[in-house]
């Protein structure tokens, strides 16, 4: 969405009738593992969250660090966390830890994104798990101290660190990001 790339998305409901979905995926070589997301994308077949965003960052020469040391960044920094089911050691043990280092990355830098004023890959792969724990359920209270604007605690009733509710509005606001927000959201 946000490099300006027209897609045709194909949205797969999650319940019974993802089986034969699935297999059906499989057989038309969309996808090897039968697990989504799959695109093709000028003839290839990409699939699994982290890979189609590095491929994207490569082949269109964005969304990657300049240097080494920011390359080395948002390679430590690529982990979407709740990819499964929700539960209550993810939300209490695992979330907590995944956000705790994220905000410890994003407040290093002092542009909203992980590496300041430009957007990584890494950086949608975070906001996809934001959404997917705020979706689930799964999205941890964070302790009021790690929140020091009183707007931001009332309005996100502390859910992240006050780094993460600052990249989250940034990102929502990227153009391409905020027309698609509002169309999916509202359809």
């Amino acid at each position: 969405m946000d490099a300006g790339i027209e897609i045709k998305e194909v949205r797969y409901p999650y319940d019974e009738t993802w089986g034969e979905n699935s297999k059906k995926l499989q057989q038309q070589g969309i996808t090897r593992t039968r697990k989504l997301p799959a695109l093709e994308y000028q003839g290839l077949i990409l699939s699994q969250h982290i890979p189609i965003l590095r491929f994207f960052a490569r082949d269109l020469g964005r969304y990657d660090g300049e240097t080494n040391a920011e390359k080395f960044l948002v390679d430590a920094s690529q982990w979407v966390a709740n990819l499964t089911e929700k539960s209550e050691k993810y939300k209490n043990e695992v979330a907590p830890e995944y956000y705790n280092l994220l905000d410890q990355y994003y407040r290093d830098h002092a542009g909203p994104y992980l590496l300041g004023n430009s957007v990584t890959y890494v950086d949608f792969a975070v906001y996809q798990s934001i959404d997917n724990d705020e979706r689930t359920g799964t999205l941890p209270v964070c302790p009021c101290s790690a929140i020091h604007d009183p707007k931001l605690i009332l309005s996100f009733q502390s859910s992240l660190p006050e780094s993460l509710i600052k990249f989250r509005e940034a990102f929502e606001q990227r153009p391409n990001i905020a027309a698609y927000l509002k169309a999916t959201r509202l359809g």
